[in-house]
């Protein structure tokens, strides 16, 4: 749905020349929701907006639906975009107008009959649990309901990809486990391809099928989320990853023993294997941290564990023989960020 092929986007001030984005390469699946992630100034929000054309690249080229939307100028690109909803983090909605002519908006820019207009803001405002609220002016609704708003708006043309830049950002948690289950939603029932800037780890471990992580305007590593999340290969990742983790003590960690990193997917995350393989070879452990969730949906876990007793190795391959990815580690890796 979504390509990028050597896309790079250059600012000039006083202060000398600025690669935001430098020969990105990226695709999207149609049906797909991709994560970027990476810290301030990494060209997250350039690169959003590179897909619909606010900002042109330098060099390279952008197709979304099989069009190439960087030779597009005029009517051309503004017809093009009809198919590209955005939402924002601080919900750009028209203060002065009530909440049905905001969702109404776009479609009065194209010169919709106003019969269609009212059907489709209506249908909208419905679908997004808004209908109560449709004369209302933004400053009487709550951030949650402002986004949902928002995420109207950017569906009254029926686009087939939606754009969010930092859409949950500016809500608390709770709030934006609601937003994130309305566009699962969404991507479920409409078949929207949605790509979602964030800097925020458990938005995309909760809701991307895939992820991309930017740093200084390149693309350091992408995958699927539980790939990604679980063995994070690149630094950048593997810092923002261990963010909100517990930090351990090495000097917790017993004397002589082995070390390992255990993960777990899919069902079998819930299989008591370590206690299995811990009987079978006659080995003792301890679980010095560790933590089971779902990525996507899909369940998995990992534990730190120390090995003590017995022959490790050996239970670490036959833990590996039973599906668990294991990881030998040493003390220094218990650093700070280390994965």
């Amino acid at each position: 749905m979504i390509r990028l092929q050597g896309v790079t986007r250059r600012y000039k001030s006083r202060a000398g020349e600025r690669v935001a984005l430098d020969n990105v390469d990226l695709t999207v699946g149609k049906g797909e929701i991709f994560g970027v992630v990476g810290r301030s100034g990494a060209g997250k929000s350039t690169l959003i907006r590179t897909i619909n054309r606010l900002e042109t690249p330098d060099e390279g080229r952008i197709f979304v639906g099989g069009v190439e939307i960087t030779g597009l100028d005029g009517a051309a690109l503004r017809s093009a975009r009809r198919g590209i909803g955005m939402i924002f983090q601080h919900f750009n909605l028209l203060s002065s107008k009530t909440i049905e002519d905001n969702v109404a908006f776009p479609l009065r820019l194209e010169g919709r009959p106003a019969a269609e207009v009212k059907a489709r803001t209506a249908q909208l405002l419905e679908q997004l649990g808004l209908a109560e609220h449709a004369k209302k002016y933004p400053k009487q609704l709550s951030g949650g309901q402002k986004q949902r708003v928002g995420i109207a708006r950017a569906l009254a043309c029926e686009p087939q990809v939606l754009l969010c830049d930092e859409a949950t950002s500016a809500l608390d948690p709770e709030t934006t486990e609601d937003i994130l289950t309305l566009l699962d939603g969404l991507n479920r029932d409409l078949g929207l391809t949605i790509v979602l800037i964030t800097h925020q780890m458990e938005v995309v471990r909760r809701v991307c099928d895939r992820v991309a992580v930017l740093k200084d305007g390149k693309i350091v590593e992408q995958g699927a989320t539980a790939d990604v999340f679980l063995r994070p290969q690149h630094p950048v990742t593997q810092a923002m990853v261990a963010e909100g983790e517990d930090d351990l003590d090495p000097t917790t960690v017993p004397a002589g023993a082995t070390l390992a990193r255990l993960t777990f997917r899919g069902q079998g995350t819930f299989d008591p294997e370590l206690s299995r393989v811990a009987r079978s070879v006659g080995v003792d452990y301890s679980i010095l941290s560790g933590r089971i969730s779902r990525i996507r949906g899909e369940p998995c876990g990992q534990l730190l564990v120390a090995f003590t007793g017995g022959d490790a190795e050996k239970a670490m391959t036959e833990l590996g023989q039973r599906g668990v990815i294991v990881d030998a580690l040493d003390v220094a890796t218990l650093a700070k960020g280390a994965r």
